[in-house]
C-alpha cells in the first residue's frame, strides 16, 4: 500500500483505518497464533505418546490453560480468555467421548463453516460485520450504517472474511473426514495468522478503494442527506 492511511482516508492520527487497527481489533496475528498452540500441542502430545489421545488432550489443555494466563497478564479481556479456553477444554471433551483425535478439530470445522454463514448474511441483510466491528470499536454504534460509502465499503470487505472462512472449510473438511490429524495441525497454522494477516491487508484495500477521496475516513460518517430540495414545478 502506498502513502499512510491516515493521509488516504482523511484521519490525522492513528485509528481502525490501518492495518494495525484493524489486526488490534480483530484479535490480530497475536491472537491468531496464540489459537494455534493448543491445537500444536496437542499433535505433539498425540505423537510422543504414541498416538495416545489422552497425552495429546493433556498437553493441548497444559498449553491451553498457559496461554490464557498470558493473555490475562497482558491485559486481553476475561470474558475473550475464558471464550478460547473453554473452546479448548470442549474440543478436548469431544475428542476423549468419541475416542478419535481429528475430533479435536471438529469445533474448528464447524465455526468456520458457521462463521462464513454469518459473514455472508450479513452482507446480503446490510449489517456488514466489519462494519459491525469496527463501529463498536470506535463507539459509533451503528451511525455508519448511515454512510452509504461505508456501508458499501464494509459489505465489500466483509466478503474477503467471508472467502477465508469458506477457504478453510473447503481445505479442513476433506482433512477431517479422512482422519488426517498432522495435516489438520498443518492447515489450522498455515491458514491462521497467515490467512488473517492477508485478510487485514486486502480488506483494508478494498475497504478504502471503496470510498470516495473526499471522503473523511473510518471515525467520521458521513450520514446520507434526506432528499429535502423541493422539485421544481411543472410549467403551465
Amino acid at each position: 500500500m502506498s502513502g499512510t492511511p491516515e493521509r488516504e482516508s482523511g484521519q490525522v492520527g492513528p485509528g481502525p483505518a490501518r492495518v494495525e487497527s484493524l489486526a488490534d481489533l480483530l484479535g490480530g496475528r497475536r491472537g491468531a497464533v496464540d489459537a494455534t498452540l493448543p491445537p500444536v500441542a496437542f499433535a505433539l502430545g498425540w505423537l510422543i505418546g504414541g498416538e495416545s489421545l489422552w497425552a495429546g488432550v493433556g498437553a493441548a489443555l497444559a498449553v491451553g490453560v498457559v496461554v490464557a494466563g498470558v493473555r490475562l497478564r497482558r491485559g486481553d479481556r476475561p470474558r475473550s480468555v475464558l471464550i478460547g479456553l473453554l473452546a479448548v477444554c470442549v474440543a478436548a471433551l469431544i475428542a476423549v467421548r468419541t475416542g478419535r483425535a481429528e475430533n479435536f478439530f471438529l469445533i474448528q470445522v464447524l465455526s468456520n463453516a458457521a462463521s462464513a454463514l454469518a459473514w455472508a448474511v450479513s452482507i446480503v441483510v446490510r449489517w456488514p460485520l466489519l462494519g459491525v466491528l469496527v463501529g463498536a470499536a470506535l463507539g459509533q454504534r451503528a451511525r455508519w450504517r448511515r454512510d452509504p460509502a461505508l456501508l458499501r465499503g464494509y459489505g465489500r470487505a466483509s466478503w474477503v472474511w467471508t472467502a477465508t472462512y469458506l477457504l478453510r472449510v473447503a481445505v479442513f473438511v476433506p482433512l477431517y473426514l479422512s482422519g488426517q490429524v498432522l495435516a489438520l495441525v498443518v492447515a489450522r497454522i498455515a491458514l491462521t495468522w497467515p490467512l488473517v494477516a492477508a485478510a487485514l491487508a486486502v480488506s483494508w484495500i478494498v475497504l478504502r478503494r471503496s470510498l470516495p477521496p473526499e471522503h473523511p475516513g473510518l471515525r467520521h460518517p458521513v450520514a446520507a442527506l434526506p432528499d429535502t430540495a423541493p422539485r421544481p414545478e411543472a410549467e403551465a
